[in-house]
């Protein structure tokens, strides 16, 4: 229960309705309602139009103008046949979120008369204030011009009274300004890799596209008690707060028994997805309390990560209807568990054919392990730009600690991968792969098991498991497209390289599969050192991993130092994805945002600390002093001395606390104003990393001290044992 100082206003939060119905008994009716999805379009477009837009989502045909306005004139007549009276073009800045304008339908025209208009021009472009995003310098701000495109493979959508078309962002000069846009040039650059070693195989006319199954982990506050800490207001993590003598050591929250207020949240959450066509098909609790997970059926890569996005902004909406706030940092609570998006990635053709999968024949099981050990090889050739795509000042506090993997990239394949690559390396013949086996319980009533062919593994940042690779490092917060575009391209450069290495040994007279077979061992041989199936958290690994040459930087401004690179620059190059302006840009916006997060939460913390803890600190110490003071009145002075000792300690310690504290809490600030005099982004993100953080840290172990020994009827601010638990 929350301390009585803070009962009142949690207490209707509490009494919220535990079941807010459904539309439909059946998901099915209802599902992709306000989508402008195949089943509307068969409404709404002439089966011409219809055919141009399968082939530009399905083949990557350009669309012709005809075809636009076709398009927008159904998609106009569907959007206010559902009430909406404006649209927007959704794009994907790097600011890590959504952005969007809203446009009225309505066009004035003659004396007093207006029109509902949506071209096709309409559609397919809108301008926005390219400098008032973050830029990395491509723009200056008296250059303001930008353009947003529409991407025909991701489905148009309605919000309320507003339809929306996801789009990609770019500069006047056509740059990169999204994370979109960059996914969807990956997207080329690894299908066409993955196409021409198909071509071996016998598979041709067959797109390749990636797949992407993310899980989102949240955490769910009282909107009450959110709403009485700065801190979590501002920057969505507790910048202060000692740990709760019991959070999750218990490990009884773990898929247990959802409570009946966050089964309504997630109820009502679904719902809104289905209608917004987001497949979700798993909830449960999470490892620490008040964290949860949500998890839909894979999709295309960039359709995935748009629903994403779309699902982060509704849970936002949704859990204020219940009285709740979400946080999607990866780590609002010290101490315990923190939130990541694991992004399950895989790539295979639109036909079915899963590139990942084991086979039945040689040369199908051939061609798994000659992926599998192309992605391998482009992880270890590439694994500091791969953590570079992950590490931001949020997921920096996650990566490491409390069953997060490691902030060291390395691969996870099981005994029996393994055990198959190993063979490989010491034989000239195919080897063979085992399938699931059938494990008995010996107990009767329990049927048989299926056993994967690999285990499982929390440490591991990037973990084989079965059909795909679990890309477990990426943050909660985090808009997936920018690790998703990272995997794409560095493997689709790894591929290329590989079919020329075949090409060549074809060339000299060996037969296409043992040339494959001969490539994929020594592919295997070169990258071996990046797989680990062991304890990532061991002091052992860290010293392991850099005899193997993996990065083992944790800074992440020292990190994004990867994006510019002349291998980064070169691999972008080859790979069409990004240009060097792009990447040099994406390096200084990186640096940016988390020299803004730190100094945000470093004048959070001090505002915390000047008009917040310090007062109330210090009107307890006055509270102690007075009563030794009493105490000195009433008891004679030998049995004054025994008594007041261990008080007079405690005033000692509050003083000594408060003097540090404040002292530090000038310093902070100091030390920020000298950071933001930095020359270049970079410097300034390394300073503080290196200078302020630090001083954020002792600052909370000073504060949390206090926290444990000022009456609690007193402390300003709800404590953990108040905003882990769900009531």
């Amino acid at each position: 229960m929350p301390s009585s100082r803070f009962r009142a206003v949690d207490e209707a939060f509490r009494k919220m309705p535990i079941d807010v119905g459904t539309p439909s008994s059946h998901t099915s009716d209802y599902y992709g309602c306000d989508v402008f999805n195949r089943k509307a379009m068969r409404e709404y477009l002439s089966e011409d139009t219809r055919r141009r837009i399968y082939e530009s989502s399905e083949q990557g045909v350009t669309l012709d103008s005809k075809t636009a306005e076709d398009v927008a004139a159904g998609m106009k007549k569907w959007a206010m046949d559902k009430g909406a009276t404006h649209y927007t073009h959704w794009f994907q800045p790097l600011t890590g979120g959504t952005a969007e304008k809203h446009v009225s339908f309505i066009e004035p025209f003659g004396k007093g008369e207006a029109i509902e208009e949506f071209t096709g021009k309409l559609l397919c472009q809108q301008e926005s204030d390219a400098s008032s995003f973050p830029n990395g310098g491509l723009r200056n701000t008296f250059e303001a011009r930008g353009y947003t495109a529409w991407d025909p493979s991701s489905p148009a959508f309605i919000i309320g009274d507003t339809l929306c078309i996801p789009t990609i962002f770019i500069s006047y000069n056509g740059e990169a300004l999204d994370y979109k846009a960059p996914l969807l040039r990956s997207e080329i650059a690894v299908g066409k890799a993955a196409e021409d070693l198909l071509a071996y195989f016998g598979i041709k006319d067959d797109r390749v596209v990636s797949y992407l199954g993310w899980e989102q982990e949240y955490f769910l506050v009282d909107s009450a008690l959110f709403s009485l800490r700065p801190d979590l207001i501002m920057v969505d993590r507790t910048l202060i707060g000692h740990n709760a003598a019991r959070n999750q050591q218990l490990e009884d929250h773990y898929l247990g028994s959802i409570p009946a207020r966050v089964l309504a949240f997630m109820k009502d959450l679904e719902i809104q997805c289905f209608k917004l066509g987001i497949p979700i098909k798993a909830r449960h609790n999470e490892v620490a309390p008040n964290q949860f997970e949500i998890a839909p059926v894979y999709e295309a890569a960039n359709l995935a990560n748009d629903h994403n996005l779309l699902l982060m902004a509704m849970m936002k909406k949704v859990s204020e209807r219940h009285g709740f706030k979400v946080l999607f940092h990866e780590k609002p609570f010290a101490g315990v568990n923190g939130s990541g998006k694991h992004c399950n990635w895989s790539i295979g053709t639109v036909s079915g054919i899963g590139l990942f999968t084991p086979g039945k024949t040689d040369n199908e099981n051939l061609m798994f392990l000659m992926f599998v050990a192309n992605v391998l090889k482009a992880v270890y050739d590439n694994n500091a730009l791969l953590k570079a795509s992950v590490l931001t000042a949020t997921n920096a506090h996650r990566l490491g600690a409390n069953e997060a993997p490691p902030a060291i990239i390395s691969a996870f394949l099981g005994d029996q991968l393994m055990q198959a690559f190993d063979d490989l390396l010491n034989s000239n013949d195919m080897v063979k792969l085992k399938g699931k086996t059938k494990y008995s319980l010996n107990i009767p009533q329990i049927p048989e098991i299926l056993l994967d062919n690999t285990d499982r593994n929390r440490t591991s940042p990037f973990a084989f498991t079965g059909n795909r690779f679990e890309f477990r490092a990426v943050g909660s917060s985090a808009n997936c497209s920018n690790a998703v575009s990272t995997l794409n391209t560095i493997v689709a450069d790894q591929l290329r390289a590989f079919k020329e290495a075949v090409d060549a040994r074809i060339k000299d007279g060996t037969p296409v599969m043992q040339a494959i077979l001969d490539e994929t061992r020594e592919t295997y041989r070169a990258s071996k050192n990046i797989c680990f199936d062991g304890n990532g958290y061991s002091e052992e690994w860290k010293k392991e991993a850099k005899k193997r040459g993996l990065d083992c930087e944790t800074s992440p401004p020292k990190s994004y130092e990867a994006l510019t690179t002349k291998q980064t620059v070169e691999l972008y190059r080859r790979t069409g994805v990004m240009t060097a302006d792009e990447l040099e840009a994406r390096k200084e916006t990186f640096c940016d945002i988390y020299s803004k997060k730190v100094e945000i939460e470093a004048r959070i913390l001090a505002d915390l600390t000047e008009n917040h803890i310090l007062p109330i600190a210090t009107q307890y110490e006055s509270r102690l002093l007075e009563n030794v003071s009493k105490m000195k009145e009433v008891f004679p002075a030998q049995e004054f001395k025994k008594l007041s000792c261990t008080e007079i300690d405690m005033i000692r310690h509050i003083a000594e606390d408060l003097t540090e504290v404040r002292k530090l809490a000038e310093d902070m600030e100091l030390a920020c104003d000298k950071a933001n005099r930095s020359k270049t982004e970079s410097s300034k993100a390394n300073a503080y990393h290196d200078k302020i953080l630090p001083y954020i840290e002792k600052i909370r172990a000073l504060i949390d001290d206090l926290e444990m020994i000022v009456d609690d009827e007193m402390w300003p601010l709800p404590k953990y044992r108040e905003l882990l638990f769900i009531r």
